[in-house]
């Protein structure tokens, strides 16, 4: 099983998140949907949060300075187990530089309030409105084919340590 990682961007506002920062996916895997930035941790070679900044820099061309893992998140493809990914799902609250588009990514900001879940991973609308309001959470999701889901499971935990 891979190991991954996926970053938002927050902006808040009196203690609440009041922007998130998600990418249009123009490639690959995940191609035509609006998601965290993040990637593969390259095993060995980096940590996940180093990984999490690479990935991060690479894909909106920031550099993470404060940040906080929110998720983890397990998937499984059971029609593809290359698919297969644990992946570490982290709030940035602060980066140096300014946000832009690459090859890869078209980074967007949204109200937490109004995000297209119909255009994002099927999973998003389970787990993420929970992360946006404080909420630590290890879920897993089994998909079948044409992203359909098969199986979840999701609980809020004290911390992801």
């Amino acid at each position: 099983m891979h190991e991954a990682t996926l970053c938002f961007l927050i902006k808040r506002k009196l203690k609440r998140i009041h922007r998130i920062c998600l990418a249009m996916k123009k490639r690959g895997f995940g191609a035509g949907r609006w998601n965290g930035v993040g990637g593969k941790v390259d095993g060995g070679k980096e940590t996940i949060e180093k990984a999490m900044i690479r990935e991060t820099r690479e894909e909106i061309d920031v550099k993470i300075k404060n940040f906080y893992k929110i998720a983890e998140l397990k998937f499984t493809f059971p029609h593809n187990k290359n698919w297969n990914q644990i992946v570490h799902t982290y709030f940035a609250t602060s980066w140096g530089g300014k946000i832009r588009e690459s090859e890869e990514m078209k980074p967007k900001w949204f109200s937490p309030y109004n995000l297209p879940f119909n255009l994002m991973w099927p999973d998003d609308i389970y787990w993420l409105p929970k992360v946006l309001n404080n909420k630590f959470i290890k879920a897993e999701f089994t998909f079948g084919k044409d992203d359909m889901i098969l199986k979840k499971k999701i609980r809020s935990v004290r911390n992801l340590f």
